[in-house]
């Protein structure tokens, strides 16, 4: 996700215009507390990107923090880990893979030893040439071992070598070309790995998400989303496209292979209304798990009944200690296997 700058605005007006009579706007779903019969869908901890605290927590489904990154003495001499952007456990089972977004660094943490064990970029420094991203997002590691991320500013998606190697294998887009060129990518904030090996590109300039064949580098489907300014895309357990629109109200939408419409959470006011939510994954039992970056929480949200069953962080009150966040900007859920 990109946070919201002067030329992020057009893009949000212009969707705006686009988006006004499509019903999505509606107050009608608003609902908040969870249903006595409702399943929370949390089977395992919760992975934080608490940005503006710049660390990382790990929380239990009863709201304990287990785990937190960096603790005082986790950084070496020179290190920094700033605005953790999207955190995310590796496939590999012992470490975990962060973005910071505004720190123009990927970094590598043992889940163990809470050491970086591998870094790409220059702190502080955006850049284009060998060594340097500018704005990444989305931040993966392929089970594989390869590395890809979204490199937003300078719009191309990045395939790294398996550390502890820093080279590029690959990149898609053309750097510095944002446009709607062929083979262009407009501003990439997600490149989820899916099941056949492929990427989800979602692109904020196109409100779209594209499949994008890592082997031949060929865009397989796009998917229009009905939303102002898209971020990171997800497909579900039934094939369909899981997206948030990081705006105020805010929007979490489910959509088919051709953007349809198919299920949406909008409201426009109340405790349900939010605020530039930046990515919300599914959880095992259809549920959603999201991060309301400006509300300063993470929430379950039902599909059923759309209501917000489970919630971390209190609404609108930044803070640090044990039950508060500060702009939290990314989530996952702790796999059964990670660990084993």
């Amino acid at each position: 996700m990109l946070r919201l700058a002067s030329w992020g605005h057009a893009i949000v007006i212009s969707g705006l215009a686009a988006l006004l009579g499509t019903g999505l706007f509606n107050g009608s779903d608003v609902h908040a507390g969870p249903a006595a019969d409702e399943d929370i869908g949390l089977t395992g901890n919760i992975l934080i990107a608490d940005a503006d605290n710049n660390r990382i927590i790990e929380v239990t489904p009863d709201k304990r923090i287990v785990w937190e990154f960096p603790r005082p003495g986790d950084l070496e001499p020179g290190q920094t880990f700033i605005g953790p952007d999207d955190a995310f456990y590796t496939p590999g089972g012992r470490t975990i893979i962060a973005n910071q977004e505004d720190n123009h660094m990927i970094a590598i943490i043992d889940y163990a030893t809470h050491k970086i064990v591998w870094e790409y970029g220059h702190t502080g420094r955006p850049g284009s040439a060998p060594g340097y991203l500018n704005t990444p997002d989305d931040a993966y590691q392929l089970p594989d071992g390869r590395v890809v991320v979204a490199d937003i500013k300078n719009c191309r998606v990045l395939l790294f070598d398996p550390p502890p190697a820093h080279r590029i294998r690959r990149q898609y887009g053309i750097t510095g070309r944002c446009d709607a060129g062929p083979g262009h990518f407009m501003s990439p904030n997600g490149d989820t790995p899916l099941p056949n090996g492929n990427l989800l590109v979602t692109e904020i300039g196109r409100r779209s998400a594209s499949e994008l064949d890592l082997e031949t580098g060929q865009l397989v489907l796009r998917i229009p989303l009905p939303v102002v300014y898209a971020s990171d895309t997800q497909l579900t357990r039934h094939g369909e496209y899981l997206t948030v629109d990081y705006v105020r109200p805010g929007k979490v939408v489910v959509v088919s292979k051709t953007g349809k419409l198919l299920w949406s959470y909008a409201p426009k006011s109340g405790p349900g209304v939010l605020n530039h939510p930046s990515l919300a994954i599914e959880l095992p039992n259809g549920n959603f798990l999201l991060n309301d970056d400006d509300s300063n929480r993470v929430v379950v949200l039902s599909r059923r009944t759309k209501r917000i069953l489970w919630q971390y962080g209190v609404t609108g009150v930044a803070g640090r200690k044990p039950g508060y966040l500060k702009d939290p900007d990314g989530v996952d859920l702790k796999p059964a296997s990670f660990g084993r």
